[in-house]
């Protein structure tokens, strides 16, 4: 639990109920307390009187992706340190993009707080991965696969690992990869291809658009192609086609009876929640970069990934593994941050994807606490 670095621990959340257990669960494995607050996180006025009442050095928000600004906005207003592990998306726009977020850059340079985006594991991890290999591994990159697997079963017929609302979103948008200076637009899941993933085999993986690309495209010079690749299985992306053709994955409000409701959400509240599927979900999960490029004026591949046990989450933090590959490289992001690591290895202040800070002792820290990554070069 890293108690020596996070000494008082506030979960805060719009309803109690999780917050508690969650409390109660560290209290039965002897993880010490932790305090719980209610708060909505879309209005920013209570997030100001919540950290001004607390008082933290950083705030990580593990929201939904719609909240990002309103809790961004209550860090500036509080001179508060922000991690998040996903970029803003409109709730009315199938669409996400981190301008919004990268615009806090000059008032938090000028209030004197840290804001990292992005610090799950993809974007994140990922990002992390790219950085290493930039400054250890090449001269230059010139093209990247980030190759996202999850092999996991969850035993029921329908189901997915994270908020179904923010996942069925995602995969049902159309396509985008960057290539010679160009966004490239596709289809939705128009581009598939095999891929060999260590520790679980050969698996369909699909073109999707994915937002660390938009900062990596940004801060890696001499990246000529990058794209984002994702496992599905057939079983899967039937019941999402049959639930998109009947329009449940509609974002747009609705009139049901009288009664307003936006599809999309009615379908998650059917859904089982992720959570629950931590207990009965086994096999593996694969994610990593492959890239190409130039170092001492030699062609050189790379790639880098972790591999995770869905099984061993559950024993050790009572997650599957997507939970558990999201959370630790945020808390090791707050560490970086609670340490000093990354503010006072950079003398400065603002709003930074991963692969813009000193992500060596990040990396380090991954492996620690559990994420470790195999490298295979040629």
């Amino acid at each position: 639990m890293n108690r020596d670095v996070f000494k008082n621990i506030i979960l805060a959340s719009r309803s109690l109920d999780k917050c508690h257990a969650i409390k109660e669960s560290m209290l039965k494995k002897g993880l010490g307390e932790i305090g719980v607050e209610q708060v909505d996180a879309d209005d920013t006025q209570a997030l100001v009187a919540l950290i001004q009442k607390h008082k933290p050095k950083v705030v990580v928000n593990v929201a939904l992706p719609y909240q990002d600004l309103t809790i961004m906005q209550a860090c500036l207003e509080t001179k508060t340190h922000y991690i998040d592990t996903a970029n803003y998306e409109h709730p009315d726009l199938a669409k996400f993009e981190y301008k919004e977020q990268w615009a806090f850059d000059r008032a938090y340079k000028e209030v004197g707080i840290l804001g990292v985006l992005g610090a799950g594991f993809d974007p994140g991890v990922t990002n992390a991965y790219v950085a290493h290999a930039q400054k250890h591994h090449f001269d230059t990159i010139h093209t990247l696969d980030i190759l996202d697997c999850n092999a996991g079963d969850h035993k029921r017929p329908f189901a997915t690992n994270f908020n179904p609302e923010i996942n069925l979103r995602e995969v049902s948008s159309k396509g985008r990869y960057y290539e010679n200076g160009k966004w490239i637009e596709t289809k939705p899941l128009e581009i598939k291809q095999v891929w060999a993933y260590p520790q679980i085999g050969e698996m369909d993986s699909y073109l999707l658009y994915h937002e660390e690309l938009e900062s990596l495209v940004k801060n890696v010079k001499g990246l000529r192609r990058a794209r984002f690749f994702m496992t599905f299985s057939q079983n899967y992306l039937t019941h999402m086609k049959c639930l998109e053709n009947v329009g449940m994955l509609g974002i747009k409000e609705i009139e049901h009876q009288g009664v307003k409701i936006v599809p999309i959400q009615f379908l998650k509240t059917l859904l089982p929640d992720p959570a629950t599927l931590a207990k009965d979900t086994t096999g593996k999960t694969n994610i990593g970069c492959y890239m190409t490029g130039i170092k001492n004026n030699q062609d050189k591949t790379l790639y880098i990934y972790n591999v995770c046990d869905h099984k061993k989450c559950y024993e050790e933090v009572g997650s599957q593994a997507i939970s558990y590959t999201t959370g630790v490289p945020a808390m090791c992001a707050a560490k970086m941050i609670c340490n000093d690591t990354w503010s006072a290895d950079h003398f400065r202040a603002g709003v930074f994807n991963i692969e813009e800070l000193n992500t060596d002792p990040f990396m380090e820290e991954l492996i620690k606490q559990g994420l470790p990554y195999e490298v295979i070069e040629r």
